[in-house]
């Protein structure tokens, strides 16, 4: 079922202004629970749990939301985008949730992540080139201790590429629009974790085998306190088969 036919510039901006609006509002929740949670209600609780020891820049959470704004009017803009491609049947996208089997639908979000995955270290190691670091990555870095609200604060160059893969990979790849949903849930509340500059996770779980595959607040921790370590986005894989995951251990800085 299509909610509106965008059959003009003018509906096309609507469509813009209501992706930008479920994104913001997203990244606004999202990130405003986990820092009123853990940096004001819980404060004290979790002061000595904090991974920097060093306290935020003076102004970083207004510039990270200002930044985070913008971004979000970039994915928004691609969010339309992909909306529009949809409806002329240019995309894989799929209504039927059966068409290729319900036992499709986990493996297609599996899928998903896995090349979402992919694209993003590899563009994250090259972001990190210093010539290229200071024109596109560097407003992210700007935060050198993370919060809840890094998590979509980014140049709008950087933005730009964060958002392509996903409409890209909607081209070719079928994914159900419930799918899509989940994703985009998923996506916000692992990059405000990771962001969090607390880790939530167990120790036990962290320290596990299987828990050292995936990315939390500790692993990304070590890629704003050191620059050139930890380029994942939500698994370890890639950093540790390019021997690019970094040795630290939390300590005093």
């Amino acid at each position: 079922m299509i909610f509106f036919e965008i059959n003009n510039p003018g509906l096309f901006l609507i469509c813009v202004l209501i992706f930008f609006a479920a994104v913001f509002l997203r990244y606004l929740i999202s990130a405003g629970i986990f820092y009123w949670y853990y940096y004001r209600l819980k404060s004290e609780k979790f002061r000595n749990k904090r991974l920097s020891k060093r306290g935020f820049r003076k102004g970083q959470l207004k510039k990270e939301i200002y930044w985070s704004m913008w971004s979000s009017v970039i994915f928004g803009f691609f969010g339309a985008l992909t909306y529009f491609l949809w409806q002329k049947d240019l995309t894989a996208i799929y209504l039927e949730p059966d068409k290729f089997g319900y036992w499709y639908l986990p493996l297609s979000f599996i899928l998903l992540l896995l090349l979402h995955e992919t694209y993003y270290y590899w563009v994250h190691r090259w972001m990190h080139k210093p010539g290229i670091f200071k024109k596109i990555h560097k407003v992210h870095h700007d935060s050198l201790v993370p919060s809840p609200w890094t998590a979509f604060s980014f140049h709008p160059w950087e933005s730009l590429l964060e958002a392509l893969i996903v409409p890209v990979i909607l081209l070719v790849l079928p994914v159900h629009p419930f799918i899509i949903g989940v994703y985009l849930l998923f996506m916000t509340l692992s990059s405000v974790i990771n962001h969090l500059d607390i880790e939530i996770y167990p120790d036990a779980f962290v320290k596990s085998r299987f828990g050292k595959l995936f990315i939390g607040a500790t692993h990304h921790h070590f890629h704003h306190a050191e620059f050139k370590t930890n380029f994942g986005l939500y698994f370890t894989f890639w950093d540790q088969w390019m021997r690019t995951e970094s040795n630290s251990k939390i300590s005093s800085e």
